[in-house]
């Protein structure tokens, strides 16, 4: 059995991660602007728990609750995802439950649309499991999506996330009670468990 990673300061000083397009970092009040362009998309937010963004404060206000109150207090909180290029943030992607005593965590994404269908998300996530893995020590990492949200459940299934079961009307969201299809990756089944 491998140890436990200390996860007393882990989200509270979240590190940087970079990838070949990618920076993944924590998110600040600056990223006002460039989180509300993807966070007021109806398209976006389709298939995720929260709600349309309709003001640049309600997505401020979002920014304090949901990632720095988060950070401050260490309770796991998504990364924001930087293009290199672009030099904005174009989404997030992370962990929003950790599980530490079963060496277990979710993680969650979010993507801006101009940027959908160009492997920007699966660069993402495989940066956050190999934290997951190696830094987390972790065990189990799971993800989720609504049954409906057929481009999520093919990112999972591009970094190597199984899918395991529909967890029956397993979320209330905005009202309505939606079935999720689950998926996990095991640390002995990753790739990166072989190659280091």
């Amino acid at each position: 059995m491998r140890p436990r990673a200390r996860t007393d300061r882990l989200f509270s000083h979240l590190p940087i991660l970079e990838t070949d397009r990618l920076i993944l970092r924590p998110v600040c009040p600056e990223d006002a602007d460039d989180f509300f362009a993807f966070a007021s998309d109806p398209l976006v937010t389709r298939y995720i728990t929260w709600t349309t963004h309709r003001s640049r404060e309600e997505t401020s206000q979002f920014i304090v609750r949901q990632f720095l109150d988060r950070y401050a207090r260490n309770e796991p909180a998504p990364w924001g995802i930087e293009h290199k290029g672009d030099r904005k943030l174009i989404g997030t992607c992370g962990f929003s439950y950790h599980a530490p005593e079963h060496a277990r965590a979710e993680i969650v994404y979010t993507l801006a649309r101009p940027y959908w269908g160009r492997g920007y998300m699966p660069e993402a996530v495989r940066a956050a499991i190999a934290f997951g893995f190696q830094t987390m020590g972790l065990n189990r990492i799971e993800a989720g999506c609504l049954v409906e949200n057929v481009a999520s459940a093919r990112v999972m299934a591009k970094v190597g996330l199984r899918f395991e079961a529909v967890l029956r009307e397993y979320l209330l969201i905005k009202g309505v009670y939606y079935d999720i299809k689950q998926h996990a990756l095991l640390r002995r089944d990753w790739p990166g468990e072989t190659e280091g």
